[in-house]
């Protein structure tokens, strides 16, 4: 087992660095109405406390499809205006894909390596001094980077590969949380001035799915099997407070069924599409709804609800607003 260095308790109790802070929610009410209206609320004060690109694109994702995996992720972030909306010159940027398994790229349980080298090298086109990349696998880890060819593919880019345990973890409160009220987070990714969420979107056999919400449990340190009991509501409290500043969803390749580790050749269809946004609540409420899932009867995907219902984005895909061109 891993070994985890922790300090002391660190309140995020302003805008933290790298990731933009929600505000309060008002106490539960019954009726759907009301529930309704303090989503509203939430996303609003989301918005206020976001920067300006959060609140230019809050509710709206781009779609690029039809192109390979790199072209793919270089249009989907031109139609949100371009890395420099999000990577200011001089930053230090983290850029967190689905490493989380000893895995082949042909499999589709990791992060495309294209789709990683392309948001890396729009990150220094746009100035970015420092790119950093890591996740905490599941599997070996030197054995998982290899394999995945995120390690190459970073490293061709440009971008300094870590192991999350490099840095050491810093206990997070969450004061909106339901259930979860304090976890460890990496260190490193709460010092970055940019952290770009680049996941995989897959079958999961806890979540249902697994897209940029569940990405982040790969930079939480702790016993992560005690974040399964309960996964959907603790998902969506951790993003009360951590959210990255951009979420490129890889869909060009995807795992339909036996997530998220992978099976045979049949599990896996190819949308050829890549998926973005400021809000991973909407960025996965899109992708659940126009992706060809197979998603068994009486299952569903458990964190979006809990997510629309503390302001975290538009869960309802019906109401989404696309950018495609």
């Amino acid at each position: 087992m891993e070994k985890l260095k922790r300090r002391s308790l660190f309140k995020m109790a302003g805008a933290a660095v790298g990731f933009y802070i929600i505000g309060g929610h008002k106490s539960a009410a019954r009726a759907a109405e009301a529930a309704a209206a303090r989503q509203d609320e939430s996303r609003a004060a989301a918005t206020e406390a976001a920067s300006p690109a959060n609140k230019r694109l809050a509710g709206k994702v781009s779609v690029a499809r039809g192109g390979d995996a790199y072209s793919n992720t270089l249009k989907a972030i031109a139609l949100l205006g371009g890395m420099k909306a999000f990577v200011k010159p001089g930053a230090s940027v983290v850029v967190k894909p689905n490493i989380g398994w000893n895995r082949a790229p042909a499999s589709c349980a990791t992060t495309n390596p294209d789709v990683v080298k392309a948001v890396i090298e729009e990150c220094f086109k746009a100035g970015a001094a420092k790119v950093e990349v890591y996740d905490r696998p599941c599997e070996d880890r030197r054995r998982a980077y290899a394999r995945s060819g995120i390690e190459a593919a970073a490293k061709s880019a440009g971008a300094t590969v870590r192991f999350i345990e490099d840095y050491e973890y810093v206990d997070v409160e969450f004061p909106r949380g339901k259930i979860l009220k304090k976890w460890p987070v990496v260190e490193g990714i709460l010092k970055a001035d940019a952290v770009i969420n680049v996941p995989i979107a897959k079958d999961h056999d806890t979540s249902t799915l697994t897209m940029a919400m569940k990405n982040l449990m790969g930079i939480m340190g702790g016993d992560r099997g005690e974040v399964h009991t309960n996964l959907g509501q603790k998902l969506a409290d951790f993003s009360t407070v951590i959210v990255p500043t951009l979420n490129v969803l890889d869909a060009n390749s995807i795992l339909v069924a036996h997530g998220p580790q992978g099976g045979v050749s049949e599990d896996i269809k190819s949308p050829h599409m890549v998926i973005a946004g400021v809000e991973a609540a909407t960025v996965d409420a899109f992708a659940t709804a126009n992706l060809p899932w197979a998603i068994a009867s009486g299952r569903k995907v458990d964190y979006l609800e809990p997510a629309g219902e503390l302001g975290l984005g538009v869960v309802d895909a019906s109401k989404i607003k696309v950018i495609e061109g």
